[in-house]
């Protein structure tokens, strides 16, 4: 099975290159199954049913989330009446939607997709990512041995840590919330594939996104900005996982970015 993950998607730009590039990426690599980051779907930050519905008809077939998919208050209802965006699992009891989801491929093939949040520098009041991988991920394998996490976490420590921890039990761990893509995709020992951070789909000429004078603006004057999703050329961002779909392990996993104008 060939999984295309795809880094955070920033706004309008991120969500116009994504629809477009997608078919091509699948024909290209074989990629069956497309997940992406879309907590930042709606004007670059937070996400928006409308929004959310324009990726899952748009050829994404699993929205993940983290920190900024509450932005939005009309995201709540939304998330709990779907299986195809989920948000952090490790979030208190009651919060809307769903943390773990299942995807039925045909015939006995499923994939199963964890949602789970860091806590390094993150404000939420979120459970351990560690232990509430572990329940999660035992409930997943219990339909398949094919399973991947987006971590949610912003520091490279606490993302390869609990990779290591989940290492044969997992498919793969991808980083996201970071939006910079990094170098050090692998195969763990016990065969789990993972990767820091996948990046994002958004604006090059920016700051993970963002328009650049703003973000100079708070960085030098430490004063209130709203901060607006950058225009120009866009970056795609992506792994592909190939996994075996008998044992769970990765195979594969390449990083890859594609330029949409």
């Amino acid at each position: 099975m060939r999984i295309l993950f795809i880094g955070d998607v920033v706004g309008r730009p991120g969500r116009t290159a994504v629809k477009a590039l997608i078919p091509a990426i699948k024909t290209e690599t074989g990629a069956e199954v497309v997940i992406a980051n879309g907590e930042n779907l709606a004007a670059g930050i937070g996400v928006t049913p409308e929004k959310a519905r324009e990726m899952l008809e748009g050829g994404v077939d699993i929205l993940t989330g983290g920190n900024h998919v509450w932005k939005k208050k009309e995201i709540g209802d939304f998330l709990n009446n779907t299986d195809r965006m989920i948000r952090p699992a490790n979030y208190p009891p009651g919060a809307p939607g769903l943390g773990a989801t299942v995807m039925d491929l045909g015939g006995r093939r499923r994939l199963g997709v964890l949602n789970l949040q860091g806590r390094i520098f993150m404000n939420d009041p979120l459970d351990c990512p560690f232990r509430c991988a572990d329940r999660e991920v035992a409930a997943l394998r219990e339909h398949t041995p094919v399973i991947i996490v987006d971590f949610h976490a912003e520091t490279t420590s606490e993302k390869r840590a609990l990779a290591i921890h989940l290492d044969g039990k997992v498919t793969a761990l991808v980083g996201t919330h970071t939006h910079v893509q990094t170098a050090d995709e692998m195969i763990l020992p016990d065969g789990t594939g993972f990767i820091s951070d996948v990046g994002m789909a958004g604006p090059i000429d920016s700051v993970i996104g963002m328009k650049k004078e703003q973000v100079l603006h708070r960085f030098k004057t430490q004063l209130p900005v709203m901060f607006q999703v950058a225009g120009g050329e866009v970056c795609v961002d992506a792994v592909l996982i190939e996994a075996d779909e008998r044992t769970g392990r990765c195979l594969s996993i390449w990083r890859m970015r594609r330029r949409f104008n």
